[in-house]
């Protein structure tokens, strides 16, 4: 599983990759003007591989994993102008899931926080990214039947995109749109932001976490919300685990960053996991609720 993390400039973004991956990536390093993407791979760590584990004594034990991908802060207009450039544009596109860090504490230059409005500015610039994308499509399949390439895939295709072109055109994501199987394999290659599940993660501050109860209901009315306390959970991981447990337990979080922003993912993306075991390794693998042997076998 990829899950893409983006935001605002100053959302605290990196914040959150520190302490979801337990790395040291420089939280300053997009204003002084870098714009690769902060990687980790984690491993989904489950008590229930552990213990298979233990049972069969395998040569190797395999965790799922979980990508996380900390994208530059996306500004005003980005929509428009290409939100991302270069390698992180086919990052972005692979990913499984987008995570939408808001902004929940004060800064000095930027003032009192406003993260429903960032949010939304965010899911704005989506939108516009895809609705561009989606308008020269049908401009080349327009473009396509001059020369008389009029195909019943071609024109099935325009369907769906002329679907997906008044969807966005009403504010609104692909992924609420009632997509067949068909429809959704003919715009496959396009990989659109906005059909992609979408998760915020509210970046409170250690003195408003787990009192923003307003805030939290205003997003969660549209959009599946967990509240961090970025700055906070990024230095636990400097401590050792019987201290962080005690400064976990002050500010009232029960699970660390990286536990509870994988079981989130794993719910709303409808995963779960299976497991193979043997003398070679015992191994979990992820697949899609509700799916049979053979597809599992796949």
């Amino acid at each position: 599983m990829k899950i893409g993390l983006i935001g605002l400039p100053n959302s605290g973004k990196t914040t959150i990759f520190n302490a979801l991956t337990g790395l040291t990536a420089e939280v300053t390093s997009y204003s002084s003007g870098k714009a690769e993407p902060n990687l980790s791979v984690v491993n989904v760590i489950d008590e229930r591989i552990t213990k298979l584990s233990d049972m069969y004594n395998p040569k190797k034990t395999i965790y799922a994993t979980i990508e996380f991908i900390d994208f530059v802060g996306l500004n005003e207009g980005a929509g428009r102008e290409g939100l991302f450039s270069g390698a992180a544009t086919a990052l972005i596109k692979n990913t499984d899931a987008l995570c939408i860090v808001a902004r929940n504490f004060e800064d000095a230059l930027l003032g009192e926080p406003t993260p429903f409005k960032d949010v939304e500015k965010i899911m704005d610039e989506l939108l516009i990214s895809d609705l561009i994308i989606a308008e020269k499509r049908l401009e080349k399949i327009a473009l396509a039947y001059k020369r008389g390439q009029k195909t019943a895939t071609l024109q099935f295709e325009e369907k769906v995109i002329n679907r997906i072109v008044e969807q966005l055109n009403e504010n609104k994501p692909i992924r609420d749109l009632d997509l067949s199987e068909d429809e959704l394999k003919s715009i496959r290659g396009f990989q659109f932001l906005t059909l992609k599940p979408a998760m915020i993660i509210l970046n409170s501050s250690e003195d408003n976490f787990n009192e923003s109860k307003l805030v939290l209901d205003e997003i969660n009315s549209k959009y599946k919300t967990l509240e961090f306390a970025g700055n906070f959970e990024m230095e636990l991981n400097q401590l050792d685990e019987d201290e962080a447990n005690e400064f976990m337990n002050d500010i009232g979080i029960e699970k660390s960053a990286q536990d509870r922003l994988i079981k989130f993912a794993y719910e709303l993306l409808g995963y779960i996991s299976f497991f193979t075991v043997g003398k070679d390794e015992v191994r979990a693998w992820t697949i899609i609720k509700g799916s049979n042997a053979v597809i599992a076998a796949g």
